[in-house]
């Protein structure tokens, strides 16, 4: 789809958490660097850990300590690193450089935005409050709103059946290879945010999307023009 096509369709959109609303990724390196100090290891540094950041817990864990799920030690570990993360979950985190602009602007054209995220609501909730955007969303789905998490299409369906829309007339916007395999099962258009953590694994132009932006306020090229307030 090209964007002058999507620019007529567009009728909400839906963003992931982590690495494409909100930098998070200060303050899960901050939970993940104080197990590390715990147990003297030294810290490791944010721009290694940020590419890892929207694979949550797991990602983690396994860049800053070698461990996998079959691991002995990791459910203990993944449980401290949530329990850490949750009492520091709004130190650093703030919206991407642009991010305020773009909400603002969906919201005078009254366009309705939500989030889909993989992240749990013991997180997601407290986090959005904090930054005051929790009564703004229209949606909000977590890893836990459904019985699936992406890539499977459920949580994006359930955004748009909250919205009460098609999922055709929602663009889709994230950060990872899941988000865009999401999109496409639910029938929506993903946007990649080239901004964000990206992983460490196949580029990002190779996840299948047809879209994408290199900054937040890109994304207001790619939707309708305002209404006239004439």
């Amino acid at each position: 789809m090209s964007a002058a096509a999507l620019r007529a369709d567009v009728a909400a959109v839906l963003f992931d958490l982590d690495g494409t609303l909100i930098d998070t990724a200060p303050d899960l390196a901050y939970a993940l660097n104080l197990q590390r100090r715990a147990r003297r290891q030294s810290e490791v540094p944010l721009d290694r850990l940020r590419p890892f950041v929207s694979q949550g817990a797991r990602g983690m864990l396994r860049e800053g300590f070698g461990l996998t799920p079959e691991h002995a030690d990791y459910a203990a570990l993944r449980e401290e690193f949530l329990d850490v993360y949750a009492a520091n979950l709004c130190r650093e985190s703030r919206l991407f450089h642009g991010m305020a602009e773009v909400l603002e602007q969906l919201e005078a054209r009254r366009t309705p935005w939500g989030i889909v995220t993989n992240k749990l609501q013991r997180f997601t909730l407290p986090l959005l409050e904090a930054l005051g955007l929790s009564e703004r969303a229209a949606c909000i789905v977590c890893g836990d709103t459904t019985p699936y998490t992406k890539p499977h299409p459920a949580p994006l369906l359930a955004a748009s059946t909250w919205l009460t829309l098609e999922p055709s007339a929602c663009v889709y916007i994230g950060d990872d290879e899941r988000d865009v395999q999401a999109g496409h099962a639910a029938g929506m258009v993903p946007i990649v945010a080239l901004y964000g953590y990206l992983g460490a694994d196949k580029p990002p132009q190779q996840w299948g999307a047809e879209l994408y932006i290199s900054t937040p306020l890109d994304l207001l090229n790619l939707l309708p023009a305002p209404l006239s307030m004439g």
